[in-house]
């Protein structure tokens, strides 16, 4: 009765075995310590512990105990994935339509070449944005392409927590993309337009200049360059 009552509030489960295995001790540490209960998460597994009691049980009566460093998993968000294939349209007209995809909402937009039926050299239009935005771009596509259809596609993605810094470097003051796991540094990224304005305005070889920063930024804040 002592230990069914300490229990109370957490999930329990019968196993058909007529035997005490759980003590009023065992039941005052877990309902104490534990601030709940469930399945095990995700987690970095630091140590694993064993014991075993010595009543003869039709099962193995034994306890193992993981302990860990719960993992950190960003946040799922829902994209959406626009997508058209065209082979017969001027090279000339896909700078002007990305530039709109991007400026009607797209989080991306990219151009992947394609060999087509009949042989023929094509184009994989693809632009990435919210849900809100598909019937936007799809109209883009339709105003600004040759194309005469548009499909598309949700998916789930994570990403890093991300945000813009400057810091001081030996070029001057430069802007950082800074990203995060759970608040750690993972990756220090110049940006790249800066780096070669530096560069030009220097006159240094832009692979210089982007080196540099990589390494200084890695030394102020930490992460992967």
């Amino acid at each position: 009765p002592a230990t069914a009552e300490m229990l109370k509030g957490f999930p329990t489960l019968d196993t058909g075995i007529r035997r005490e295995l759980v003590t009023p001790t065992g039941a005052a540490i877990l309902t104490t310590l534990a601030a709940g209960a469930g399945a095990m998460p995700a987690m970095r597994v630091t140590a694993v512990g064993y014991g075993a009691g010595t009543m003869e049980l039709d099962t193995p009566n034994v306890l193992r105990l993981f302990v860990g460093e719960a993992a950190v998993i960003p946040p799922a968000e829902t994209i959406v994935q626009v997508e058209t294939t065209i082979d017969d349209m001027s090279p000339q007209l896909y700078e002007p339509l990305l530039e709109r995809l991007l400026a009607g909402g797209a989080l991306d937009a990219w151009l992947t070449p394609v060999i087509m039926k009949r042989s023929r050299p094509g184009i994989v239009l693809t632009a990435l944005c919210e849900p809100g935005r598909v019937t936007e771009l799809s109209r883009v596509l339709f105003e600004e392409s040759s194309t005469i259809g548009v499909r598309w596609t949700a998916y789930q993605r994570a990403r890093l927590d991300r945000e813009m810094v400057r810091l001081d470097t030996m070029y001057g003051p430069v802007a950082f993309k800074v990203s995060r796991l759970g608040g750690r540094v993972v990756t220090v990224t110049p940006e790249f337009e800066e780096v070669r304005r530096i560069a030009r305005d220097r006159g240094v070889a832009v692979r210089e200049v982007l080196e540099q920063a990589r390494i200084e930024g890695r030394r102020l804040l930490g992460g992967t360059p």
